[in-house]
């Protein structure tokens, strides 16, 4: 039986640390020479990761490559972090 969890509550949130971007872009796509349209920072190490609606989508792949659940946006004027795991805002 699985029990449901309270609304607005995601288990993934303990993984949220106190970081800061290590790059002023996606960190692949600077290596790679491609272009992202926004950038997601991940909060658990502080990779910047380009966004799903980028051609290349590093900041998912991050997520799923190293564990790393939640993202925040890093666009100018928006205040949302994101569990890829749960895919819900937390």
């Amino acid at each position: 039986m699985t029990v449901p969890r309270p609304t607005g509550v995601d288990p993934h949130v303990s993984w949220i640390r106190d970081v800061g971007p290590r790059t002023r872009g996606c960190e692949e796509c600077l290596r790679m020479g491609t272009r992202w349209l926004h950038l997601r920072l991940c909060l658990s190490c502080g990779h910047v990761g380009c966004c799903d609606s980028s051609p290349m989508r590093h900041a998912r792949a991050h997520a799923g490559v190293h564990g790393h659940p939640i993202v925040a946006s890093l666009e100018p004027g928006e205040n949302w972090r994101w569990c890829y795991v749960d895919e819900v805002l937390v």
